[in-house]
């Protein structure tokens, strides 16, 4: 059987918002962005099956929420839609972590009901995308954002945030698209973790932005 699933995280109360969760991470991505620190699953192969992740779900019951499906880009996996719904029927709320590069694949989950919140990743604007993930999968992003801009589900956008590779007028920038495009969530900057391992060869980022960006009275922009 195909061994897709990476790792597992058991228990987490960070990663659904006011649930409890495990984190499915799929092996594999169409991505390569610089400040990446899990290479070991972008670059990795898996270790686990579907299967086994059933098993353990099965135990969990009734004490877990949800289960996030994260990478890596899990909606890569050609049985992803499969596994969501089943994991949808066994009671949990299910999260989808996503690049943004697979709209076919979101709009499939989306029709069938089976997802109840995403995180976006907004890797940079259009001019510094292929820099940032040595990828040319920008349109894919957009039409991902307007797939669940128009969608019944929450979701959030979410940037993260290396001085050397994003300007803080390049944020500035993505805060007005995402503006421009009537995204009312929540905006959250992930501050890129300094001495730990990426894909790309790395200075430390130097600057911290909570006070650095310009008040925004039409968006909710949290740091983290």
């Amino acid at each position: 059987m195909v061994k897709s699933v990476s790792n597992i995280t058991p228990f987490t109360l960070l990663d659904y918002p006011d649930k409890t969760a495990c984190i499915l991470w799929y092996a594999g991505c169409n991505m390569r962005c610089l400040y990446c620190y899990n290479p070991e699953i972008v670059f990795g192969k898996g270790k686990f099956t579907f299967a086994e992740m059933v098993s353990f779900l099965e135990t969990r019951k009734g004490l877990l929420d949800a289960v996030v499906f994260s990478g890596g880009e899990c909606l890569l996996h050609k049985d992803i839609v499969e596994q969501i719904q089943t994991v949808k029927t066994m009671g949990f709320l299910v999260k989808v972590d996503t690049n943004g590069s697979k709209p076919e694949v979101l709009q499939n989950l989306l029709e069938k009901k089976v997802i109840d919140y995403v995180a976006l990743d907004f890797k940079s604007t259009k001019e510094s995308f292929a820099a940032i993930t040595q990828s040319d999968l920008f349109d894919q992003f957009e039409k991902s954002l307007q797939l669940l801009l128009n969608a019944n589900i929450p979701f959030e956008v979410r940037t993260t945030y290396h001085s050397e590779l994003l300007a803080k007028e390049e944020l500035c920038e993505m805060i007005d698209y995402l503006q421009y495009n009537q995204y009312t969530g929540t905006y959250y900057i992930q501050h890129f973790r300094n001495s730990v391992e990426t894909i790309g060869k790395l200075p430390d980022s130097r600057d911290r932005l909570e006070h650095q960006l310009p008040e925004n009275p039409n968006l909710k922009i949290k740091f983290r």
